[in-house]
C-alpha cells in the first residue's frame, strides 16, 4: 500500500504535544481539552486531526504531516492546499470539504459530510462526521422531565424567530426553557431533555451541512427537533428518528407532543441509541480505512498510471467546474438580495 498521510500545515498545527496520543481514551481526553479551547470545531481539527489519531490508534499505517508529501496519498482540509497546488504523477490528494460549498479544483478525491454534496461534486464520497468527542449523554436521573430545550451550534446557524423574546415567552407558558448552549459545553447534555436546531424555516438544503446534530443527539440519548435539511432527511429511517418543523407553529406542536406523550420520548430514545452506533467511533473507524484500502488505493494506481494528458484534462475540467460554480453562486447571491 502507498503510504497514507494526513497533512495539516506547521502553522494551524495544535499546541499541545500529540506524538504520545496513541490510546483511545488520551484520544479522547486529548480532543475534549480541544474542545474547550474550541479549537475542535475548526475542520482541520475536528476532521484531520481526529480522523488520522482514530485510525492510528487502530493500528492503520498512517502519519500526520506539516508539508505537503511529493508521493503517496494525502488526506488533508482543502484549504489548507495552496490554490493552485496540483498534485503530482505520484501523488493523490483527497480534499474534505467539510462545509466548504466549493471544493479545491485540483484534488483527485473529495470527502463530504453530506450526501447531496455527493452528488454535487465530481469523485466525491460521504463519510459522516465524528461524534463531538468526550459528549455526555443526558442524566438517567431526570427520568421522565421534559422541561429543558436545547441548542447546541452557533448563534448565527439559527433562525431569527427561534432567537426572540416572543419565542422564550411562548416556551415559558408551556413550562419549558430555552437553553442555546456555550461552545465549550457542546459535549453536555447531560440536563438536557430534547434538542431543537433550525437553521431557516425555507426551503432549502444545506446541502455542505452535516447531521451532526441528529447524531450527537442519537448518542445523547435525546429526541430532536430539526428543520427541513438535506443531510437529516438523508438520514431519516422512521418516523422515530427527529421530528421535522417547517414553521415556528410546528415547533411549539412538536414541542407540546413530547411533552405529553412520555412514550413517544423514551420510543425516540430507543431508536436513538440503535441508530448511533452507525455513527460509533469504532463503526467510522472502519468506514475510513475501508475508503483508503477500498477507494483511494486504487485512484492512486489509476492516478499514476494516467498519461499527462489525461491528468492535465482532469484539472482542467476541475477548475472550470469551480469557476462555473463560483459564477452561479455569485448570480444566486444578487438575485436574492433584489428580492
Amino acid at each position: 500500500m502507498p503510504p497514507v498521510y494526513f497533512y495539516i500545515p506547521h502553522n494551524d498545527r495544535p499546541s499541545v504535544e500529540i506524538s504520545n496520543i496513541v490510546q483511545i481514551e488520551d484520544i479522547d481526553t486529548y480532543l475534549q481539552s480541544l474542545s474547550f479551547q474550541r479549537q475542535i470545531i475548526h475542520p482541520v481539527y475536528c476532521w484531520i486531526l481526529q480522523t488520522y489519531l482514530r485510525l492510528s490508534a487502530s493500528g492503520f499505517p498512517c502519519t500526520l504531516v506539516g508539508t505537503l508529501p511529493h508521493e503517496g496519498i494525502v488526506i488533508t482540509y482543502w484549504e489548507s492546499i495552496p490554490i493552485d497546488f496540483k498534485a503530482s504523477v505520484k501523488l493523490l490528494v483527497v480534499g474534505i470539504i467539510a462545509d466548504g460549498i466549493y471544493p479545491h479544483p485540483y484534488t483527485q478525491i473529495r470527502v463530504v459530510q453530506n450526501h447531496k454534496a455527493a452528488l454535487k461534486f465530481s469523485d466525491s464520497y460521504f463519510i459522516p462526521l465524528w461524534p463531538h468527542p468526550g459528549l455526555i449523554p443526558r442524566s438517567s436521573s431526570r427520568g421522565d422531565r421534559f422541561e429543558t430545550i436545547g441548542y447546541f451550534g452557533d448563534a448565527n446557524n439559527l433562525a431569527p424567530e427561534l432567537k426572540s423574546e416572543a419565542w422564550q415567552t411562548q416556551l415559558q407558558s408551556l413550562g419549558l426553557k430555552w437553553c442555546p448552549i456555550e461552545p465549550d459545553r457542546w459535549h453536555d447534555y447531560s440536563d438536557i431533555d430534547t434538542v431543537l436546531a433550525v437553521r431557516s424555516f425555507e426551503k432549502r438544503d444545506y446541502f455542505q451541512k452535516p447531521a451532526t446534530k441528529l447524531f450527537n443527539a442519537w448518542h445523547a440519548g435525546v429526541p430532536a427537533i430539526l428543520g427541513n435539511e438535506s443531510a437529516f432527511e438523508s438520514e431519516r429511517k422512521s418516523d422515530l428518528d427527529y421530528i421535522e418543523v417547517s414553521s415556528p407553529d410546528e415547533v411549539l406542536a412538536a414541542l407540546k407532543r413530547l411533552r405529553d406523550d412520555p412514550e413517544l420520548r423514551h420510543a425516540m430514545i430507543v431508536n436513538g441509541r440503535l441508530r448511533a452506533e452507525e455513527t460509533s467511533v469504532g463503526n467510522l473507524t472502519a468506514r475510513w480505512r475501508d475508503f483508503i484500502t477500498q477507494v483511494a488505493v486504487p485512484a492512486y494506481e489509476a492516478w499514476g498510471s494516467a498519461s499527462y494528458v489525461t491528468q492535465q484534462s482532469l484539472f482542467m475540467q476541475r477548475f472550470l467546474a469551480k469557476k462555473i460554480d463560483g459564477f452561479n453562486h455569485r448570480l444566486k447571491k444578487a438575485f436574492t438580495a433584489t428580492r
